[in-house]
């Protein structure tokens, strides 16, 4: 599932082109991704104006002259610019001047309208180490879990996760209340440094995600610990361990990441 650096990625390669560009007409033909009223929606969109394009979390978040529509890229879902619609074409955007495709082989994804955005937790990259601290105190619940919340920070997956405890050295099993001072610095540190790096390498293409021009990313050529299971640790040598934590397929050193 595409996460924060893919989506911010996303955002970036369409930020410069659709701001300025009107709506002339949108179709949407899945009940999975616009559950709704789709012929609703698309008269919505029809004509209007596009201010400007933006990430929440995982939610790119498309604001218009009047009103916004957001879009949750699910599993395999693609925003694509200038692309000629597919099979899995579940939202065709005819603007004045080109075509916006959704793309989304397993429907996973969404696109709403005015998406209620107002439940998620604050951004990784933006929420200093005094919030952080005090938020992950809170929480009794193991760290891999907590960083998958939404609530508690958003924008996170299983990938990022993954990452960042390794390059803490926090096992995913940790519980988040217990977390001393230094070590909860350093996960809020390996949190912004871990993201930071894979938005410049924009994005992990681990299956489906690519950008809006269809590119692949590269962070994941530098994944310590994700997909990994049975391999050395780059630290240590101690084969990569294999876990469920959350339901979710979790990877960690059970020599260098501690409880």
């Amino acid at each position: 599932m595409p996460e924060l650096p893919e989506v911010e990625t996303v955002v970036r390669s369409l930020a410069p082109h659709l701001p300025g560009r009107s709506i002339i007409s949108a179709a949407f033909t899945s009940k999975h991704v616009t559950p709704g009223n789709r012929k609703a929606l698309a008269a919505r969109l029809a004509g209007r104006v596009i201010q400007s394009v933006k990430r929440r979390g995982k939610f790119i978040v498309i604001q218009l002259d009047q009103g916004r529509f957001t879009v949750h890229l699910g599993m395999t879902g693609k925003l694509l610019l200038e692309s000629k619609p597919g099979t899995h074409a579940h939202g065709v955007f005819h603007l004045d001047s080109g075509v916006l495709i959704y793309d989304d082989p397993r429907q996973f994804g969404s696109i709403a309208w005015n998406t209620d955005l107002s439940h998620l937790g604050p951004e990784p990259l933006e929420i200093g180490l005094e919030e952080f601290t005090a938020r992950l105190k809170k929480h009794k619940t193991r760290m891999k879990a907590l960083l998958l919340n939404q609530d508690f920070v958003a924008g996170i997956g299983n990938i990022y996760a993954d990452e960042i405890l390794y390059a803490a050295r926090v096992h995913p099993l940790a519980v988040a209340a217990k977390l001393s001072k230094p070590r909860t610095a350093l996960v809020h540190l390996a949190m912004r440094e871990i993201l930071a790096l894979a938005i410049e390498h924009r994005g992990s293409s681990i299956s489906d995600y690519v950008d809006a021009g269809g590119e692949r990313g590269g962070f994941q050529l530098l994944h310590s610990a994700y997909g990994r299971e049975g391999e050395p640790c780059l630290r240590c040598g101690e084969p990569i361990k294999k876990i469920l934590v959350a339901q979710r397929g979790t990877h960690y050193c059970p020599r260098c990441q501690r409880r």
